[in-house]
């Protein structure tokens, strides 16, 4: 075997696991419900493999693991992306192999590099100004032709963005919240998968919701989307910042992202389609995103949003967005803490 091929193929190695890893540290961003970070990182020969961690899912507000999965489509996204900054044109396939449920994706890099485009240097630096919004949003409109921007962004990923408009269909949503929130309140389980997920003040953990990352109380606005409540009664959390002291809230614009099917692959679909969602709001206007998925952690509520409010569409998120006041910390796993040898 020549020498100088032996070089250049170990050259060519050691440049893909410092890309791997590279784009790992990126995808690590991506959201996830109660920031449990529910995935894990293969990297093979040119090949990195998405898996879920099921230790990770909420056994009690998502048991049939369809919030993991989104999550791990988010980071799915995310990790093509940064695939395709470095100069590769991944190849990904969602659930390759029936026989290995947790695998969700394998990303494999054998076609041809391409170089970093505009649009997607873009969005890559949107990725760790992102965060989620949990409270009111400053009473100012979106940038003009952003809905419908976000809605085309979703329908490449698989999905649909339906804005809801009018006030009885914003209405009902935000009641469906309030009761769903009433109802996962009453569930001992609920409350004890919540201490497990928001930590108490002065936490080290690198996951988890962390005080600072929502508000002391559940700001009110008309109508009134239910926060989740993190603080558990204790007093924990931010304070109010200065417009939210005074009372000038606003509730947002209110979308529902849905799939046709209901699967584990509309599941990481809905998540892709998420992500690239969020990072583009975040390009085109500083915009941020409210999570309420308490109406869709319920069967028969969710099944009201579906029939009633998504043209039987199936809701995979519902979500609030708008301009925040101020953009809130958040922390993550170490990416040596998430990956493996692939196999």
């Amino acid at each position: 075997m020549p020498e100088t091929w032996v070089r250049e193929h170990r050259r060519d190695a050691d440049r893909f696991a410092e890309d791997a890893r590279s784009a790992i540290e990126t995808a690590r961003w991506a959201p996830s419900v109660h920031n449990t970070q529910p995935w894990r990182f293969g990297v093979g020969d040119r090949r990195i493999s998405v898996r879920g961690d099921a230790d990770r899912r909420l056994e009690v507000a998502d048991p049939a693991g369809r919030e993991m999965l989104i999550s791990c489509g988010a980071a799915i996204f995310t990790l093509g992306l940064a695939l395709r900054g470095r100069g590769y044109a991944p190849r990904v396939r969602l659930l390759p192999d029936p026989d290995r449920p947790q695998l969700l994706a394998e990303l494999t890099l054998d076609g041809p590099a391409t170089g970093t485009t505009g649009e997607v240097g873009r969005l890559l630096e949107q990725v760790g100004l992102r965060s989620t919004h949990r409270g009111p949003f400053l009473p100012v409109p979106l940038p003009a032709g952003l809905l419908s921007l976000l809605r085309e962004e979703a329908r490449r990923e698989g999905a649909v963005l339906h804005v809801v408009t009018g006030d009885h269909a914003v209405g009902a949503l935000a009641a469906l919240t309030q009761a769903a929130e009433h109802l996962e309140r009453s569930d001992p389980g609920y409350d004890a998968e919540m201490t497990r997920w928001a930590p108490e003040p002065g936490s080290r953990r690198s996951d988890g919701v962390q005080d600072g990352s929502y508000p002391r109380q559940d700001e009110r606005t008309e109508p009134h989307f239910a926060a989740r409540g993190f603080a558990r009664g204790q007093g924990w959390g931010s304070v109010p910042e200065a417009k939210a002291a005074s009372g000038d809230l606003a509730v947002g614009t209110v979308a529902l992202l849905t799939t046709r099917a209901d699967g584990p692959e509309d599941w990481l679909r809905a998540g892709q389609a998420l992500q690239r969602v969020l990072l583009r709001a975040q390009a085109e206007g500083n915009v941020s995103a409210a999570f309420h998925t308490q109406p869709l952690e319920i069967p028969e509520l969710r099944e009201v949003v579906r029939s009633r409010l998504c043209g039987g569409e199936h809701p995979q998120m519902l979500l609030r967005l708008g301009v925040a006041e101020s953009e809130r910390a958040t922390v993550r796993r170490p990416a040596d803490e998430v990956t493996d040898e692939d196999f």
